[in-house]
């Protein structure tokens, strides 16, 4: 296991409980400093852009009916990469949001880990 996302910050956007706790359990068991979770766009879009120092972000596409696009502007706009989390992987998002790291649920800590590593653009080796 590595050691590359030791004390790194990373939002959390999932509007699903158990999900979200999955999520903060992985992130801490790599040594992620979980920022949130928030269950919702606008709670989500006040994280992202006053909260200092984010490395990275887990995006939800679909937060309780509503997309999580807004906030994943709010996090390029501050050069924050993130990763998109969908139920229908990459071809479920629209175009010009492909490309983007994405990971299709269920997933795993290892597909977590890797998504985040190539969007920080930290070395898999």
């Amino acid at each position: 296991m590595t050691n590359a996302l030791q004390g790194r910050r990373v939002l959390v956007i999932e509007d699903e409980s158990l999900v979200a706790m999955l999520l903060e359990t992985i992130l801490e068991d790599m040594g992620c400093a979980v920022v949130g979770p928030e269950s919702n766009i606008d709670d989500g879009l006040v994280a992202a852009t006053t909260e200092a120092s984010l490395d990275a972000a887990l995006l939800d596409v679909n937060v309780a009916g509503r997309e999580v696009f807004p906030v994943a502007d709010a996090l390029r706009a501050r050069g924050v990469p993130f990763v998109f989390s969908t139920g229908y992987g990459e071809a479920g998002l629209p175009e010009h949001w492909r490309g983007n790291p994405t990971i299709q649920k269920p997933f795993t800590e290892g597909a977590i880990r890797d998504a985040l590593m190539k969007a920080m653009n930290i070395s898999l080796a």
